[in-house]
């Protein structure tokens, strides 16, 4: 028997932060989009993950992670030389990648449970 994730949300993914970030800005926008999927059910399919992590950073940004350069986010300026900057090259490469890593790993837990 195939258990649904319907119990899980989107946010558990966020609930480890990543040991390195982009830029200052990176930890603030991790912590929002944790928030954002507080509620939102595991989707069914990796895909489908990956499409509402990229609209929610939209979302949450105004801007796509596939920009090539870097971005302020004034909310998330708090001092410092880069602080409220987000590095879309550490979205794209290493947090994405960190969150569906841990999806794929939420399913095969899941599985290995029936």
């Amino acid at each position: 028997m195939h258990r649904k994730h319907s119990t899980l949300t989107i946010a558990m993914l966020f609930k480890e932060a990543p040991t390195s970030w982009g830029l200052r800005g990176d930890p603030y926008l991790w912590e929002e989009l944790q928030e954002y999927f507080a509620t939102a059910a595991l989707p069914e399919s990796a895909i489908l993950l990956q499409e509402k992590i990229e609209q929610a950073f939209q979302d949450l940004t105004g801007l796509s992670m596939y920009e090539s350069d870097n971005f302020l986010i004034p909310r998330f300026a708090h001092g410092g030389m880069s602080s409220g900057q987000i590095c879309t090259k550490f979205w794209r490469e290493s947090a994405v990648p960190l969150l569906m890593q841990r999806y794929e790993a939420s399913f095969r837990k899941d599985n290995s449970m029936d």
